[in-house]
């Protein structure tokens, strides 16, 4: 098959980014090393994806973590190790069945000089919960906050409506930043979200969209004034284009390496390559309202046609594990006794026929076209499907259009890719989210046993029950078969080694505060 060939004769764009390398190879390797150093303290980072909005209730995509985390703050904190620590706020406890209370940093200031306070946090969530929160993606996740209640300027009370068993780590999520009250009302939302101020290690300069995104030092920061004196972010959705921005020294750290270049990057003498495991897992979903997708032998047999272990070790160099739901083993509520649907192309073609699916029945496959990995495996997954008498059509649309219109709205094929972190690493914020009837992300599924679970598993606190639910919702996913998880991704970063203090981030939220450069 095509999509098996070595890595250098793919495409055009590779095999000029080869020829590139090989100027490099004689020479150019300590010219781009000297053009990254000119730049002393500052940082450039080049990122796949523009997110075009910086206020936190506006998005869910991890590359607004990768710059909103150096910008904004929260009232809790998840590190690169994954556990919840203190933000904005130094503690909180439990003060009621239903009160949940924190206690406030004090001495903090937004980077236009007003203060942080109990105001500030009523302010942000009372916009989170409201008619403006509810035109983006963020809201569905604070739903169980009745409302924030100020006990005093650095004291609030948090009041539930209902049981919110991961409502600690939800609140070191994206929607959760605390935003500045006067700020907002005097300029409104749509200046907001072009530019932000937070309370965070590092404050907005300029922002051009679909080009860069610039930031400087906040040298009053809470926590301690960074190292780096100016971050700039570029967003490059060619992988080829970040790979070879790194290389010639006008970037320092690239995000989402491209597998077939992940040799490029290790082989450099000034990089280093950077893998890190990840709680996103990536998979191919199914829009039941669209023939004949409705029909779970039709999915059952997609999921039976294609080899994806075959892919993983071959196409993404063994960067990926293999999983049966969607969600990663990190996650609360998985099921390890559930196992991927085997490889068994006479078992798809048996289950097409009882389909009635005819020979030669076209469908079509969306996915966003600056996904550089999962294209090539698209392009195996059409001769895959092609031995079980499918024609697979390829769909591939502008990222921003894919996440903001097409998969909210229904408008892609039968099959659509899609990725998802499962931040909380709780099932509750993948599966409501994703499978709760007429959520953001789930404009057209419903099923009255997985409505049941859902409501199962949100109506206690209790961790054996709540998981007792999980798996009950796990096996009736598992038996629709309504998405088709295909990996948990393996995250690929490359950094120059002038670039101190880095982590590599299984969330993608980088954080800059202690990073250096020498």
């Amino acid at each position: 098959m095509a999509w098996r060939q070595g890595r250098c004769i793919r495409t055009g764009v590779v095999l000029a980014l080869c020829a590139a390398l090989g100027t490099l190879a004689w020479g150019g390797s300590a010219r781009a090393q000297s053009a990254a150093q000119s730049r002393g303290h500052s940082l450039i980072i080049v990122q796949a994806q523009d997110p075009q909005n910086w206020d936190p209730i506006a998005t869910f995509l991890l590359s607004w973590g990768m710059v909103g985390s150096n910008i904004f703050d929260a009232l809790v904190d998840r590190g690169p190790d994954l556990k919840i620590r203190p933000g904005l706020a130094t503690s909180w406890k439990w003060v009621g069945a239903n009160v949940l209370q924190f206690k406030l940093r004090r001495g903090v200031t937004f980077h236009d000089g007003e203060p942080f306070n109990a105001d500030a946090v009523k302010f942000t969530f009372d916009r989170l919960l409201g008619p403006e929160g509810a035109k983006g993606p963020q809201q569905g996740n604070y739903k169980s906050i009745d409302h924030v209640q100020v006990v005093d300027p650095y004291t609030v009370n948090f009041v539930m409506k209902e049981e919110d068993p991961v409502i600690i780590t939800k609140l070191a999520g994206y929607g959760a930043m605390i935003v500045p009250p006067k700020y907002v009302q005097e300029h409104g939302s749509a200046y907001f979200g072009a530019n932000p101020v937070g309370t965070g290690p590092f404050k907005f300069v300029e922002y051009r969209k679909d080009d860069h995104l610039t930031l400087a030092a906040n040298p009053s920061y809470w926590a301690g004034a960074p190292k780096l004196s100016v971050v700039t972010y570029r967003f490059v959705p060619e992988a080829a284009t970040r790979v070879a921005e790194l290389q010639a020294g006008r970037a320092d750290i690239a995000q989402a390496v491209p597998v077939s270049q992940a040799n490029v990057v290790k082989n450099d003498a000034n990089l280093t390559l950077m893998p890190v495991g990840s709680p996103t897992v990536t998979e191919i979903r199914f829009d039941p309202s669209k023939a004949p997708a409705g029909d779970v032998r039709f999915r059952k047999a997609v999921i039976s046609a294609i080899d994806v272990q075959a892919i993983i070790q071959s196409i993404l160099a063994g960067y990926g594990h293999r999983v049966s739901t969607f969600q990663s083993p990190l996650s609360f509520g998985n099921d390890p006794s559930l196992k991927p649907y085997p490889y068994d192309p006479g078992q798809a073609k048996q289950l097409l026929a009882e389909a009635g699916v005819k020979s030669g029945t076209e469908v079509t496959l969306s996915f966003p076209s600056n996904n550089a990995d999962f294209r090539e495996a698209a392009q195996a997954m059409v001769s895959y499907l092609q031995a079980v008498g499918l024609r697979l059509t390829l769909q591939p649309v502008e990222q921003v259009t894919y996440f903001s219109d097409t998969v909210p709205h229904a408008k892609t094929g039968q099959l659509y890719e899609f990725g998802w972190g499962g931040w909380t690493l709780d099932f509750d914020n993948t599966a409501y989210l994703l499978y709760h009837k007429g959520e953001y992300w789930n404009p057209v599924f419903s099923d009255a046993d997985v409505e049941k679970y859902l409501v199962a598993e949100r109506s206690t606190n209790v961790q054996r029950a709540r998981l007792a639910a999980f798996m009950q919702l796990d096996r009736r996913l598992y038996d629709l078969a309504i998405d088709f998880p295909l990996w948990q991704q393996v995250n690929l970063w490359g950094v120059n080694k002038r670039v101190q203090g880095f982590t590599a981030p299984p969330d993608d939220r980088v954080r800059l505060l202690a990073v250096s450069v020498k």
